[in-house]
């Protein structure tokens, strides 16, 4: 009887230490009580906390509408956003609590090309895949970086399009404002590769300095060189600056901004009526049509998950982000880890509702999606 007592005794406790190591194991692959998590780091907060509350709200919007209906296998979807005030320090730490403590199945939604670069160890380290990031930056797409996921086109990709858009009604003489880190110099380089493809060369260049809004000197160097357009590869608040105080010195070029900027936020930094004419390159849909599916699904959604809340790109850019999330995981199946949501990636192309997506498996990029957008009266965005 004693004996039999330790085999039960034994076996109960065989079968409790390998649930434990299950439940262990499942929990580090960030599948909690049924729940998937997945981790994002941009800015809430500050200058341009904008962008990153309205990414968060989308994506949100779309995971509380997949939660009401079931989930993805059975399975809820929950977002754990961090603030990292558009600084890389934060941004790594935060992708290191995210990983390291939250124990997040995946990353998602991450601003900026410098913190973007920045994580790409913590994420390779940790084989955790990380899913759209707010960069169109060469250096996060060449060599294709395995764990990094970009939803968004290429800021060569903007950069030829302006280029090609400006060229096309006589503007060839071209300079560059650009903010001094990656994300500034990646848009430089985009717009001297094509314009060196038409044997051209900006008539003028100038710096400005990433989180500030100095811009006097940058406007005394362009606006000596007398350009018919200037391709702003800066951030709202320094956009708005520049183009204020260009104005003052008498000048009115075509001015032009990378898909960054943030076109809601210029036009209230601005004003409607200061805003009129400039151009934005856009690599996500009109967010208020009616032609696509997935942004009358993101109109919908968002109306459902917050009324207060207004469409805008940012808010469309996270909705279809964690719309190819959900779409990635239901080709997963009903055991996903994170080898195999990788793998759904690269496996085959997605449509999203009127936005295809499609990873390579050689690239990383999934769109080349660029259209140009132009401010009208009233601040209202014509495309």
């Amino acid at each position: 009887m004693y004996s039999r007592f330790l085999r039960d005794l034994r076996t109960g406790l065989t079968g409790l230490l390998c649930a434990l190591a299950a439940g262990a194991a499942f929990a580090v692959d960030g599948i909690v009580d049924n729940t998937i998590l997945f981790g994002m780091s941009s800015p809430l907060s500050g200058p341009t906390g904008a962008y990153g509350r309205q990414m968060k709200e989308g994506i949100e919007a779309c995971f509380a509408r997949v939660n009401g209906a079931g989930g993805v296998q059975g399975k809820r979807l929950k977002l754990v956003a961090l603030d990292d005030g558009y600084e890389v320090d934060p941004a790594v730490a935060n992708t290191k609590r995210l990983i390291e403590q939250e124990k997040v199945f995946g990353l998602m939604a991450f601003y900026g090309t410098a913190s973007s670069v920045a994580v790409m160890p913590v994420i390779d380290r940790a084989a955790v895949p990380l899913i759209g990031t707010i960069s169109g930056a060469e250096a996060l797409r060449s060599p294709a970086n395995r764990n990094m996921f970009h939803l968004r086109a290429s800021y060569g990709d903007e950069t030829a399009a302006i280029v090609r858009n400006l060229l096309t009604v006589g503007m060839n003489r071209i300079a560059v404002l650009y903010q001094d880190d990656g994300f500034g110099q990646a848009g430089l380089k985009g717009v001297q590769l094509a314009l060196t493809a038409r044997g051209l060369t900006p008539v003028a260049t100038a710096a400005v300095t990433r989180n500030s809004v100095d811009v006097g000197a940058a406007v005394a160097a362009l606006a000596a060189a007398k350009p018919q357009a200037v391709v702003m590869v800066t951030l709202y608040r320094p956009t708005a600056a520049f183009i204020q105080q260009m104005r003052q010195t008498g000048q009115h070029p075509y001015f032009v901004a990378l898909s960054p900027v943030g076109t809601d936020q210029l036009i209230s930094e601005l004003g409607p009526d200061a805003s009129r004419g400039i151009q934005v390159a856009q690599v996500i849909p009109y967010p208020w049509g009616d032609k696509l599916e997935v942004v009358r699904d993101y109109k919908r959604d968002l109306a459902a998950f917050s009324k207060p809340a207004a469409p805008s790109y940012y808010g469309l850019e996270g909705y279809v982000n964690a719309r190819l999330v959900v779409a990635a995981l239901e080709r997963v199946g009903a055991n996903p880890t994170r080898e195999r949501l990788a793998a759904a990636l690269h496996a085959a192309p997605f449509d999203l509702g009127g936005y295809r997506v499609h990873f390579d498996t050689k690239g990383n990029q999934g769109s080349n999606y660029v259209e140009i957008s132009v401010i009208g009266a009233n601040g209202r965005i014509l495309n």
